[in-house]
């Protein structure tokens, strides 16, 4: 191979390398708009108290809060929440939640 042959390849490489890097830059951008949009919508919908809780239940059980999170802004999203939801609600739902999950749970003898 010549050195040209070489440096064109080197081209190539460094090229795809760029654009894969813009896209994953891009990815995450996407992925940081989208959270403070739904960081944003939670500051509404939950009180101080009940963000604080669900801020807490996060640390323990992401996908907990993740769920929770999902349905909050579902329900928010249809027009179904009256008002903003405090501590006492969040402690509801966190328990129906959790409840179902344990309804799923199978065990073998």
């Amino acid at each position: 191979m010549s050195d040209e042959e070489l440096d064109a390849i080197r081209q190539r490489k460094l090229a795809a390398l760029q654009e894969r890097a813009l896209q994953e830059q891009s990815r995450e951008q996407q992925l940081s708009d989208a959270q403070t949009k739904k960081d944003a919508l939670l500051r509404q919908i939950l009180t101080p108290e009940a963000r604080q809780r669900l801020a807490n239940v996060k640390m323990v059980k992401p996908q907990l809060a993740e769920q929770i999170e999902a349905q909050l802004i579902q329900l928010a999203a249809s027009g179904r929440l009256k008002g903003r939801v405090d501590d006492d609600q969040l402690k509801t739902l966190l328990q129906q939640i959790q409840g179902r999950e344990r309804e799923r749970k199978v065990t073998f003898r």
